[in-house]
């Protein structure tokens, strides 16, 4: 068995230089956060969309989300409406501005990605290394929900 506590290190530094990576990449080709791209591409994916919706997918809170769509609108790559539903709660959608530069950002990303990760180590291996991903961020959703309760 691997030595767990090396493994996490491996892990959390291998995350936060991929990230920081992805990140200039973005700033510097398309004068945009990686921390703002990836709200707006759940914006772009789901319709309608809502704060708690962003907030879920990227395992945020709410307030942090709240405040990340306040800085995209502000830069006006997305706005606000009223959900018809829901009057707690309001519809974000990118705006053209917003859909190009997601545009535009996506094909930088993609190809960052590629870079760091497709090119070095084969396809079946990054397959398996996902699956293994998925299967350990389900297993810590299991341990938290069941965090509290009588074994």
């Amino acid at each position: 068995m691997p030595h767990l506590p090396a493994l996490f290190n491996e892990l959390v530094r291998f995350e936060i230089e991929l990230w920081n990576a992805v990140d200039a990449r973005l700033r510097a080709e398309c004068d945009l956060l990686l921390s703002r791209f990836e709200p707006m591409q759940v914006i772009s994916r789901r319709t309608p969309c809502r704060v708690q919706d962003i907030a879920e997918e990227l395992s945020i809170t709410v307030g942090g989300a709240s405040k990340l769509v306040d800085r995209i609108q502000a830069a006006g790559h997305c706005r606000r409406r009223p959900n018809p539903v829901d009057k707690r709660s309001s519809l974000i959608e990118l705006t053209t501005a917003g859909r190009r530069l997601l545009a535009t950002a996506t094909a930088s990303f993609e190809d960052e990605l590629d870079n760091r990760l497709g090119s070095a180590i084969p396809a079946a291996s990054l397959q398996q290394f996902s699956t293994t991903l998925t299967a350990l961020r389900s297993a810590g959703h299991r341990a938290d929900t069941t965090e509290g309760q009588p074994q």
